[in-house]
């Protein structure tokens, strides 16, 4: 399940960087040649990027990309890394557990109230499913991160994500 998730997160961060590039693309032609521009392009742009955040930011805790202060850390015993590593855990799941429940909230009240984008008019909701997907993304690479790391400093032995 590992290697899969590893491949939807990044074709999810290919495809959708080369839409957004090729939005971008043409929206810039055609202010310059025709001196016309797509509104809605803006629309979508900011939308996928979104989508985009998210999803990377998965890759970057599965790839332990992300900023952190580690002079206690590194400085600490067994117990006290054991403890650290255990506590951000917690929070890194706490706060990817509340944003995956307020955007499944929020993809709700979308549908129930019939949201429209204003651009486009196309439902809300399709958009702003990328802030649950993605926080699940997020919450996964949480636990594995946390769970991987916890059992190398314990001399388990690192097990594949």
């Amino acid at each position: 399940m590992g290697r899969i998730l590893n491949r939807l997160e990044e074709w999810i961060v290919v495809i959708v960087l080369s839409i957004m590039s090729t939005i971008a693309f043409v929206n810039v032609l055609s202010r310059g040649f025709a001196n016309y521009s797509f509104s809605f392009t803006e629309e979508i742009t900011v939308n996928l990027f979104v989508m985009l955040t998210f999803v990377g930011t998965a890759i970057g805790v599965r790839e332990y990309a992300h900023l952190g202060f580690t002079l206690l850390y590194d400085m600490g015993n067994r117990l006290l890394k054991n403890i650290i590593t255990i506590l951000v855990g917690l929070m890194m799941v706490l706060l990817f557990v509340i944003l995956l429940y307020f955007g499944i909230k929020m993809v709700q009240y979308q549908v129930d109230m019939g949201q429209k984008t204003p651009s486009l008019g196309w439902p809300q909701w399709w958009f702003s499913t990328s802030m649950p997907i993605g926080a699940l993304f997020c919450l996964i690479r949480s636990i594995q991160v946390t769970i991987t790391e916890f059992r190398e400093q314990n001399g388990k032995g690192e097990q594949p994500l």
